[in-house]
């Protein structure tokens, strides 16, 4: 059978890069230059003919251009995770009578790719959902990537950059991490190559990449813009290798359901793809729209995981330490178990009620996994029925200070509440310079443990003095001129934050990133203005997804004296970056406050991220497709098929001008 251009292409590239790598790399070529070159002159014809030229393509990669950091890319439509369950009855639930597809849930890296005009502009990781980081550099060393492509609208696609079982079998006991251990996995090896500064140094491994979804683009033909099934197969056009899906169109029986399951889990063990699921997600794009999203994950899929590997091992003690908030935190101690390639011996127990649920004594067999192959855990106990509350410590095994049972929170906890509990202050500390807090990198639990035991850290404040201590700094072991200097410079960065990231290190209960995320919309990122409505007693039950518990909280952390002295004293020691306050969610006479705003064609004044942070910072949504919930559509040059569909929803058409104008008199 003749092969299809774009699959003659892929085999070509592949061809031409095993040559390149047995001439260039083994030094022991096994075709003729000859043969090499009427090879190489015929996939540039058939790149000319297709508009497809693969990132890395002989054609495309005549050197690799190293950078000396990676670059924050942001991502105007987060990039969320998906509901999991391991119970067939939780996908025959989700799916209902809807149209679904199932597809491979693929055990890599995720990667959005952008293009403009035909052309890679962008490819970045997904990082935390809304900030990634941009690794274009990478993608020519990533088999699946076209550097080029005959869709010369803008296309948005995200995808898996994964490492086949084979690939990884041939590296793992050869390549090292940043840190010069093996890869455990071939995830981890997929998640560190994709951020190497150095294209050339990744380019060997075997990377892949298959997009899922389309997340913005190929909208021209109505009936493929209304389904996510045909999108995918178009990017088989635009040489693309979808990720592995089927769609089915008929209510399913859990039968047929564990038939989908069934074939496409066969399929990736017999092409050696690594995957740690099934992804079941609706077909229809607008339905799919309508499903909504949480702070965590999208509605309009959900991720069916494999059951976990479960090992026997023996329970050889249960070591408690307090974590920052008081409570006294179990971990269970083990004989060594290999899991996954990686050797575990201590896995988390939650809390006394789990510890007493499970009846848990040292010496008793239990079984252990490492769910969904990161995090240990003790999932059975094969000898119950010795249970003795004399496990149970009577006093804080750091401090010393009595400890008390605690039922408030609906299961049973142990608390320290000795306020000068070293270990509480610690962790405290900890969570202070983490990465989604202040991120002050250098400031590990090691050094902190070590400045605190001096008597250097009193107090967060005591971070922004550390350089009265600098020359006894530079005299600790492990330290040094060079060490101080990055991490005094780290320590300086982090004057320049968000009101995000310094709600979440401010650590009132329950304010994480998704509440200290939607505080940060409501109020601006004002935080004179969020202290203010404090002051007032706001209610904060209004906004989405905050509760009773949460207002409360709110409330409580900033009626304490000494939460309220070291938000007023550390605020004055930062700078935290304000937007327009004009722009205030649900401001008064702001004409898109609350709106969602699509935009179409090619812009005079803005690139697509800068037109949707304008549009984020008026108090608007940044939507990407047109539909009946669309408010406004910003039309620049060849805006497209998103304009007939405003037209015939309805929608307010606005030229880029006129957005403006209307923008300039919010």
């Amino acid at each position: 059978m003749k092969q299809a251009p774009i699959e003659k292409n892929r085999d070509l590239v592949s061809r031409l890069n095993q040559w390149r790598y047995e001439y260039y790399t083994l030094n022991a070529p096994t075709v003729t230059d000859a043969v090499y070159d009427r090879q190489y002159e015929e996939l540039e014809r058939l790149e000319y003919s297709t508009g497809i030229h693969l990132s890395n393509s002989p054609t495309q990669t005549v050197g690799f251009k190293a950078v000396e950091s990676l670059e924050k890319a942001y991502h105007s439509i987060p990039l969320l995770s998906l509901e999991k369950t391991k119970d067939i009855g939780g996908v025959m639930d989700f799916i209902g009578s809807k149209q679904v597809m199932f597809m491979h849930k693929l055990d890599g890296l995720t990667l959005k790719l952008e293009y403009d005009n035909g052309v890679l502009s962008r490819a970045s990781t997904r990082g935390d959902g809304d900030v990634g980081e941009d690794v274009t550099h990478n993608a020519g060393a990533i088999e699946g990537i076209p550097a080029k492509i005959p869709y010369h609208r803008r296309l948005v696609i995200v995808g898996e950059v994964y490492i086949t079982k084979p690939s990884f079998e041939r590296l793992r006991d050869t390549l090292r991490d940043s840190s010069g251990n093996k890869y455990k996995n071939a995830r981890n090896m997929a998640a560190g190559s994709i951020r190497c500064h150095d294209p050339g140094a990744i380019a060997g491994r075997g990377l892949v990449f298959s997009p899922f979804n389309v997340i913005e683009g190929l909208d021209e033909d109505a009936e493929i813009s209304a389904s996510k099934a045909l999108k995918l197969r178009s990017l088989k056009r635009q040489g693309f290798s979808p990720c592995e899906h089927i769609p089915r169109y008929i209510s399913l029986l859990a039968y047929e359901v564990k038939d989908m399951i069934a074939r496409l889990r066969s399929s990736a063990d017999e092409h050696g793809i690594p995957i740690d699921g099934i992804v079941v997600t609706y077909v229809g794009i607008q339905y799919s729209l309508s499903c909504g999203r949480t702070g965590h994950h999208y509605k309009d899929g959900i991720a069916f995981k494999f059951d976990d590997d479960l090992h026997e091992t023996v329970l050889r003690g249960i070591e408690w330490a307090p974590s920052r908030s008081g409570e006294l935190s179990p971990i269970a101690l083990f004989d060594t178990v290999e899991i996954d390639g990686c050797e575990v011996s201590r896995a988390s127990l939650h809390n006394l009620a789990f510890i007493k649920s499970m009846e848990l004594m040292p010496g008793c067999r239990i079984l252990v996994s490492k769910r969904n192959m990161i995090i240990p855990h003790v999932e059975e106990n094969l000898d119950r029925g010795s249970f003795s509350e004399s496990i149970i410590p009577s006093a804080c095994p750091c401090c010393g200070s009595p400890v008390r049972i605690d039922t408030s929170g609906g299961s049973e906890t142990l608390h320290c509440d000795n306020m000068g509990c070293s270990m509480q202050r610690l962790r405290q500390f900890v969570h202070f310079a983490w990465k989604k807090a202040m991120d002050i990198e250098g400031l590990s639990e090691t050094t902190l443990e070590k400045f605190i035991s001096k008597g250097w850290l009193n107090s967060y404040m005591d971070i922004y003095r550390l350089d009265r201590h600098a020359k006894e700094i530079v005299a600790l072991d492990g330290f040094g001129e060079r060490s101080w200097q990055r991490l005094w410079e780290s320590i300086q960065r982090s004057r320049n934050t968000t009101f995000e990231r310094y709600l979440v290190a401010m650590d009132i209960p329950m304010v994480g990133r998704t509440a200290s995320r939607e505080l940060g919309r409501y109020f601006n990122g004002d935080l004179y203005a969020f202290e203010n409505a404090v002051y007032q007693r706001f209610d904060f039950t209004r906004l989405d997804g905050f509760g009773e518990t949460l207002h409360s909280n709110i409330h409580e952390w900033f009626r304490k004296n000494d939460n309220y002295n070291l938000w007023k004293e550390l605020k004055t020691m930062l700078s935290i970056e304000n937007k327009d306050a004009k722009s205030t969610k649900g401001a008064p006479g702001g004409p898109f406050a609350g709106s969602t705003i699509v935009v179409t064609g090619k812009l005079a004044h803005f690139t697509r991220d800068t037109i949707n942070a304008k549009i984020g910072s008026l108090g608007a949504i940044a939507g990407s497709s047109v539909s009946k919930n669309t408010d406004y559509l910003v039309c620049g040059e060849k805006a497209g098929s998103k304009l007939d569909k405003a037209k015939a929803l309805g929608v307010t058409v606005l030229s880029e001008q006129q957005f403006l104008s209307m923008a300039a008199g919010a």
